[in-house]
């Protein structure tokens, strides 16, 4: 068969390309988060159409990675519509200056399509060798993604419908599972990888997967995630009692009762 990582390297550069064209004319780099998911999910289907086999093992992976990254992709759209760019990526256009667009190719799109790739490890390590039957572990696999689906979906819909609300302007969320993690969006992101990586360690060398979930927990957790996100609310004294009680990512009771 043809070897899945170069498809997959071909369509997720052809997204990025497409999406900084766009970025460029909207003046909007936050474009490429709507990319992400669908890009990822893109680029599976294209090892799956790709394959001479279409193990039961890839069927499964191609589901498990298209719902989310469609769902990611529609979601992000939804969420963005009329906002304009996200504070995070026009804080970088400020300060890159004259190096903006040099530095967007580099640190944002290729940057971003090199992530995509990574955390594909599981699908395409399946593609070149999809291994034996499915098994316990795939089942396993799956219903780990889906426990990381449903926090990640839960998520996102209960913090779209907490900022649609004009009274919560300048407010951020502490309901609904917000209230036993302050981010059940990125628990469930990352969940949902752990549970692919399992599905593929069932492939041959599916143990490499591995990279795939530990770079995703790793990028939310100290990277772009937490840290990047709530540096825009460190100092404020409700986040900070919130931040107080509540755990970070793994959800948990809060340590007292909200006031």
């Amino acid at each position: 068969m043809l070897d899945p990582w170069l498809p997959a390297a071909v369509v997720v550069a052809a997204c990025m390309a497409v999406t900084f064209v766009v970025s460029l004319l909207l003046r909007d780099n936050s474009l490429v988060d709507i990319t992400y998911g669908l890009a990822a999910a893109l680029a599976t289907a294209a090892t799956f159409v790709l394959s001479s086999t279409r193990h039961p093992r890839e069927a499964v992976l191609l589901a498990l990675v298209g719902l989310w990254g469609v769902r990611l992709a529609i979601h992000l759209l939804v969420r963005k519509w009329g906002a304009g760019e996200d504070f995070r990526y026009r804080a970088w256009r400020h300060e890159w200056g004259r190096w903006f667009v040099l530095r967007s190719i580099l640190q944002i799109y290729v940057l971003q399509g090199a992530v995509i790739l990574v955390i594909l490890t599981p699908v395409l390590v399946t593609g070149t060798a999809p291994g034996g039957p499915l098994g316990l572990l795939d089942w396993l696999g799956v219903a780990v993604w889906a426990l990381g689906f449903a926090f990640e979906t839960v998520g996102d819909a209960q913090l779209l419908a907490f900022k649609r609300d004009p009274g919560n302007r300048g407010r951020f969320i502490t309901r609904g599972l917000w209230r036993y993690t302050r981010h059940p969006n990125y628990f469930g992101e990352a969940t949902l990888w752990w549970g692919v990586f399992l599905v593929g360690l069932g492939a041959g060398n599916g143990v490499i997967g591995v990279l795939s979930p530990v770079t995703i927990t790793a990028l939310l957790l100290l990277v772009s995630g937490i840290p990047m996100l709530e540096k825009k609310w460190a100092g404020d004294p409700e986040f900070e009692a919130y931040r107080r009680r509540t755990s970070a990512f793994f959800p948990w009771p809060p340590r007292e009762r909200p006031s």
